[in-house]
């Protein structure tokens, strides 16, 4: 035992001489050029790692970009995607996000949920405070749609404290701006369904609640929010108004308020529009204050926008017009962009649309680092949740994102990888959802599947496992991207409602601020 002990020694000896006799340098010696493109590039990439240095300063503005259930799983093939919708293989391709250089994992469990919804998860970013699952801006001690307890139980927003702080504010979201994800900015409800007067229930409001949409009317901080745009017009107008894009169809509110006339009136520079005619007329030098209003319910998705007979602003569009307006403020902005149907797609358990519309989100990213500067504006860029979408099946590189699995023979030859029972599959699936096998009245001893035409079209269903009338979230961790001041502060593995401080550190705001 003696002579292990010495012999120990001597080896710690021997180690810690080398050590000590080799000269010591600041940096490692730099690669050469090997003329392949991963080795190199890594190389490339740790040069330019080592140049980011952490912005300690305050942040003048913070943008919050949220593209609702969009997991790690769901940006690899957005990557990919977005690469290959220009004629590349894909897998190099990077998000514009992904080219941050900050990064965490967010935790998204609800305070009573394993898997959350996007009411709790948004509620935990808007708030600091976690909370359940279905709550708007509401602490985690009130039950579900108690409307008595929810009335004290507020928990202030970032564009709450930002309003009362004097800064510009503004929100987004391709689905309605009632929805649940843009609605944890400005509203505080115990259930996230109550988005217009009709859905309160009996003896609420005489409690003292207020809908969702009537909230951000008459929301009562600072000025009140400067810019809103999104879709949800029937919880805005009457149910004797007719749509102004379908006269078949009538607004929703049976409390004769019409809010979108009452946004309108409360000053000559407030300014409602429903359409892209209308929204692109916006003179931002005219300082004006915009209730955009561009569908009845949700947006189009993206694939479809084109179509659509009035026209209607992309995510994109509205995230430019947004800055170009709120930063006419000398004293700063907040603004959140919400990309709310990425997740909708999901739940249709079409994949194609998700991706398209993971697309525009990192085009509108894009577009606010393009007009602000990282030296005094904080940009995050995360989701609110996961889905189940699972990327799998061995395809070779290049292979169609969208398209059956390939893999190429060692004769050189494209072919179709087949699964057990014979017949091939897609690269991109679901746990669960409405692509099931098995669904009540279909054959389960046969599993459909289709061409590649077929697989490749904009209205595939991805085969599902679990039957589902609509997929589910997911559970995982989601991946928050950040530049700017304070984006150093995100690494490692942190609860979501960690981005809430963040964001008020940066701003050098109280986050205790009372409502």
């Amino acid at each position: 035992m003696k002579s292990m002990k010495i012999y120990a020694a001597l080896l710690m000896g021997a180690g810690l001489a080398a050590c000590t006799s080799a000269p010591m340098t600041e940096t490692a010696p730099k690669a050469a050029a090997t003329g392949d493109a991963w080795f190199d590039g890594a190389q490339a990439t740790l040069a330019q790692r080592k140049t980011v240095k952490p912005v300690k300063t305050r942040a003048k503005n913070v943008i919050l970009f949220i593209a609702d259930g969009m997991d790690p799983t769901t940006v690899a093939a957005a990557r990919i995607y977005d690469g290959q919708s220009r004629g590349e293989e894909g897998e190099e391709n990077l998000l514009s996000f992904e080219r941050f250089p900050n990064l965490a994992m967010s935790k998204t469990y609800n305070t009573d949920m394993q898997v959350p919804d996007s009411a709790g998860t948004m509620s935990a970013m808007a708030t600091g405070y976690k909370t359940r699952i279905g709550h708007i801006s509401v602490k985690k001690e009130v039950p579900r749609s108690d409307c008595a307890a929810s009335l004290s139980a507020h928990a202030p927003t970032f564009v709450e404290i930002a309003e009362q702080a004097g800064l510009s504010t503004g929100v987004i979201s391709t689905a309605r701006l009632t929805h649940a994800t843009p609605a944890a900015t400005y509203a505080h409800v115990p259930d996230r369904d109550w988005e217009r007067d009709t859905d309160l229930p009996e003896g609420a409001f005489e409690a003292g609640c207020r809908d969702i949409a009537s909230q951000l009317i008459d929301f009562p901080y600072g000025d009140g929010v400067d810019f809103a745009m999104g879709g949800g017009r029937a919880n805005f107008l009457p149910e004797d108004a007719k749509d102004p894009e379908d006269a078949d169809r009538t607004g929703g509110r049976k409390d004769g308020r019409n809010l979108a006339a009452e946004w309108v009136s409360k000053s000559d520079h407030h300014a409602f529009v429903w359409n892209k005619e209308q929204f692109d007329a916006v003179d931002p030098e005219s300082d004006p204050r915009v209730l955009g209003l561009f569908e009845i319910s949700h947006m189009n998705y993206e694939a479809d926008r084109e179509s659509d007979k009035a026209g209607e602003p992309s995510l994109e569009d509205m995230t430019r017009k947004a800055i170009q307006i709120l930063s006419r403020d000398d004293d700063g902005f907040v603004l959140m962009v919400e990309a709310g149907r990425v997740d909708h797609a999901h739940h249709m358990g079409n994949a194609a649309r998700a991706l398209i519309d993971a697309q525009e989100y990192s085009q509108a990213v894009a577009a606010a680092r393009e007009m602000t500067s990282p030296e005094d504006t904080l940009i995050i860029a995360t989701a609110d949740h996961g889905h189940t979408l699972t990327f799998a099946g061995y395809p070779a590189k290049g292979n169609d994102i969208l398209g059956l699995v390939r893999y190429v023979s060692d004769g050189g030859e494209s072919k179709l990888m087949l699964a057990a029972d014979g017949k091939p599959y897609t690269t991109l699936g679901y746990a669960n959802g409405p692509g099931s096998v098995y669904h009540k009245g279909v054959d389960h001893r046969e599993r459909p599947i289709g061409d590649e035409e077929e697989v490749e079209d904009l209205e595939y269903l991805q085969p599902s496992l679990v039957p589902t009338g609509s997929e589910t979230h997911g559970g995982q961790d989601v991946t928050i991207y950040a530049s700017g001041p304070d984006a150093w502060l995100f690494s490692g593995v942190v609860e979501q409602n960690y981005i809430f401080h963040v964001m008020m550190d940066a701003l050098r705001l109280d986050p205790q601020v009372e409502e």
